[in-house]
């Protein structure tokens, strides 16, 4: 009551007064005479905690309101799930720092003990063994004549001049023969290499799909078209058919013409439309950088290739002779590393540079690749989302179809992963000359593994499931197909 009358009397002088005051009394101490000093000074109008910031006393200069001390509350601990932090990125970028210094120590290592062994010349021998042979160039070139044979076969049908049902007979033959042709050509001719094989048959595989899509759609504008031949097309009808279309917009059959054609098959995209969304224009810059990128991870990913794995794998052949598991295992860990860093290159270089490159040219509007699979918590949402035109293609020319023939949800998924597996092993298997099941087997696991992450893990437990499996299952591949093909051609004739 003093501490308070005292300073109610100090409240009644001038400010003048009151600061000299201040200015000539000694500093108190933060205990109780500085709860008394600073009621005082509160009641007389002064600033709370007086010379507080002079002596940076914190919290203890300054007690709240009523002379209450307490300086902690209620709290989670921030790395505890409760607290409802998420801002890890020092983590993040700890992680980022770690992940380079480790892999940098790696990268040399490897140089001290290989030397630079990147060399541009040995990627030129990977698609030519014959200098005046090129087996490979000459398969993608013949893939016209299939995507020329399916569009006269759309205009006979558009025509009436053909059956639906012969229609559907010479689809089918054509498809079968854009998968069994180079094939057939790749297991016979000698002079083809297998980086070569797996690039004309990747043309070919882009190819059935595309023109897979083709047939489908054009079919079902014919069904629209004979359901509607009695009156005019409404503009609900064309847009339920073709999206958003505007005035002055293709309509079947005036889309089967040659440069129709052959605009689906350079862009972006797996699945057949008859009005595109369309960019306004080119956008320079945009493809400039994309270019840069692309040339730069090509040759980032040849250079890791020949200087990282390689070696690796090459030293990962006697551990499989001698069957020796605990060897096999470190190697498979060593070779994990380069082989995901380069997979994520990869990703990169295609799904946005590459693809970007070919949509701004073309002034293709959807560019709609991929989607968050980095964030996946299940199999099935990795695969959904990190390649977006396959699973666009996948759900509108394959599940859905198999949906509204009575198949269950379950059979299905099945499907599209059995369709899945038996163009990975195609497109392996068929240019290595050999038929090992591995990437058969692997993909037709996501099954069962899809399952136990879905049931068991979730969230973040759930993401890293799916990505030990990335890391993990791609070198376990590597390692079968390129142990199987060293002792299928070299170590027979050793």
């Amino acid at each position: 009551m003093e501490a308070a009358g005292e300073g109610a009397g100090r409240g009644d002088a001038p400010e003048e007064k009151q600061q000299q005051r201040r200015l000539r009394r000694p500093e108190e101490p933060s205990g109780g005479m500085g709860e008394r000093g600073a009621a005082g000074r509160r009641a007389a109008g002064a600033p709370a905690g007086g010379g507080g910031e002079r002596r940076g006393a914190g919290d203890a200069a300054q007690p709240p309101e009523g002379g209450d001390f307490r300086c902690h509350r209620l709290q989670d601990s921030l790395l505890s799930s409760a607290s409802g932090y998420s801002n890890y990125r020092g983590i993040l970028n700890w992680c980022v720092v770690m992940l380079v210094l480790s892999n940098a120590r790696l990268f040399l290592e490897n140089l001290i003990k290989y030397g630079i062994l990147v060399d541009p010349i040995q990627v030129i021998s990977l698609f030519l063994k014959d200098p005046y042979s090129w087996p490979a160039l000459c398969l993608i070139i013949v893939a016209n004549v299939f995507a020329l044979a399916a569009l006269h076969i759309e205009k006979r049908l558009a025509a009436g001049s053909m059956s639906e049902h012969l229609g559907a007979v010479l689809h089918t033959i054509n498809l079968l023969t854009i998968l069994c042709f180079p094939a057939l050509v790749t297991l016979a001719v000698t002079s083809i290499t297998p980086v070569g094989a797996v690039f004309a048959l990747s043309v070919h595989t882009i190819l059935f799909l595309k023109l897979f899509s083709f047939k489908d759609v054009n079919k079902w504008c014919r069904e629209k078209r004979q359901a509607k031949a009695a009156r005019t097309r409404s503009a609900a009808g064309l847009q339920k058919a073709n999206g958003n279309v505007a005035s002055g917009a293709v309509a079947y059959p005036a889309n089967l013409t040659y440069r129709d054609l052959y605009y689906f098959l350079f862009a972006p995209t797996l699945c057949y439309e008859l009005n595109f969304p369309r960019s306004p224009r080119v956008r320079k810059r945009f493809l400039l950088r994309r270019l840069a990128e692309m040339l730069f991870f090509l040759q980032l990913m040849v250079g890791l290739i020949q200087q990282w794995m390689v070696p690796t794998i090459q030293n990962s052949m006697k551990p499989f002779r001698d069957m020796d598991y605990s060897r096999i295992i470190e190697r498979l860990l060593k070779l994990a590393v380069p082989n995901h860093l380069i997979w994520l290159i990869f990703f990169y270089w295609f799904f946005h540079s590459s693809l970007n490159v070919i949509a701004e040219i073309m002034q293709f509007g959807d560019r709609e690749f991929y989607r968050d699979w980095w964030n996946s918590e299940t199999v099935t949402y990795f695969w959904q989302n990190w390649n977006i035109p396959v699973h666009k293609w996948c759900l509108r020319h394959f599940y859905k179809p198999m949906m509204k023939k009575g198949a269950c949800k379950w059979v299905a998924q099945t499907g599209v992963f059995f369709a899945s597996a038996f163009f990975h092993e195609y497109l392996v298997s068929v240019p290595l000359k050999m038929f090992r099941p591995w990437a058969f087997i692997g993909m037709m696991a996501q099954i069962p593994l899809a399952w136990f992450v879905g049931r068991f893990l979730q969230g973040n437990y759930g993401n890293a499931a799916v990505w030990i499996s990335l890391i993990i299952g791609q070198p376990i591949a590597v390692l079968m197909y390129v142990h199987d093909y060293y002792v299928l051609n070299y170590e027979g004739s050793q």
